[in-house]
C-alpha cells in the first residue's frame, strides 16, 4: 500500500488540505482539487517551490513531504480559451449567475451595516471591483434580440448594487464608533472557533485547530 500524506494547498484566501498518495502525480491534485475549488482540472496551476508543475510530475519526485505547501491558480490562458469558446447566450447566463452571487454577498453586508455592525473597507473594495468587471464582461456581448435585452437589463441591476457599495462604505466609515466618536472595541472569536477546510481523499470537513493538530 502506498503511502499518503497531507498536502496543502492556497487557493485564493482559502487553505485546503488534501489526503493523497506520495507517489500520486499533480494531475491527479488537481482532480481533487477540482471539486472543493470548482475549477476544472485543466485550468488549474499547481506551483510548488515558486515554479509551476506539469500534470505528469510526481510528487516524491520533486520532493512533496506531509505537510508541505503550495499555491493553486487559475490558468490565465485556458480560461481565456474557454471563455471565448462560449456562445453569446451562455455567456451572459454565466455572468448573471456569477452576479447573483455578489448581489446575494452585497445584501448581506447591507443587513450588518444596517444594524450599526461594520464590515473590512477592503471587503467592500473588492466587491466593487468585482460587479465593474461583471459590467466589462457584460459590454463585451454583442448580441439581438431576448439576450441583448436581458444584458441591458443586467447592466442596470450591477448598477444599483455598485451605487449601494459606495452607500454603504459611507455608512461603514462612521459605523463602531460610539457617542463620542471613539472606537468600539470588537472582540474576534477564539481560535477554537475558527475553522478550516480539510479534504481527505476528495472529501471537504471543516475542523478547529485542536482538531486539526491530532491530523
Amino acid at each position: 500500500m502506498q503511502p499518503t500524506i497531507w498536502v496543502r494547498v492556497k487557493f485564493g484566501s482559502i487553505y485546503y488540505e488534501i489526503n493523497i498518495s506520495s507517489q500520486a502525480t499533480f494531475g491527479e491534485l488537481k482532480k481533487m482539487l477540482s471539486g472543493p475549488t470548482g475549477l476544472h482540472h485543466e485550468d488549474q496551476k499547481l506551483m510548488y517551490k515558486d515554479k509551476e508543475r506539469g500534470s505528469k510530475t510526481y510528487l516524491d519526485v520533486v520532493g512533496v513531504k506531509d505537510r508541505l505547501k503550495m499555491v493553486l491558480v487559475e490558468d490565465p490562458i485556458s480560461q481565456e480559451k474557454s471563455w471565448l469558446a462560449l456562445s453569446f447566450s451562455l455567456q451572459y447566463a454565466f455572468i448573471k449567475r456569477s452576479s447573483f452571487r455578489l448581489f446575494c454577498i452585497v445584501s448581506a453586508l447591507e443587513s450588518v451595516i444596517s444594524k450599526g455592525g461594520k464590515v473590512a473597507e477592503k471587503t467592500l473594495l473588492n466587491l466593487i471591483e468585482l460587479l465593474m468587471n461583471q459590467l466589462l464582461k457584460l459590454d463585451g456581448i454583442t448580441a439581438d434580440g431576448d439576450v441583448k435585452l436581458q444584458r441591458k437589463m443586467q447592466v442596470k441591476r450591477v448598477q444599483k448594487y455598485v451605487e449601494t457599495l459606495d452607500v454603504l462604505k459611507i455608512k461603514n466609515s462612521t459605523a463602531g464608533t460610539n457617542e463620542n466618536g471613539d472606537a468600539k472595541q470588537v472582540q474576534e472569536p477564539p481560535a477554537s472557533q475558527r475553522q478550516e477546510h480539510i479534504i481527505s481523499n476528495g472529501h471537504m470537513n471543516a475542523v478547529s485547530p485542536n482538531q486539526h493538530d491530532q491530523l
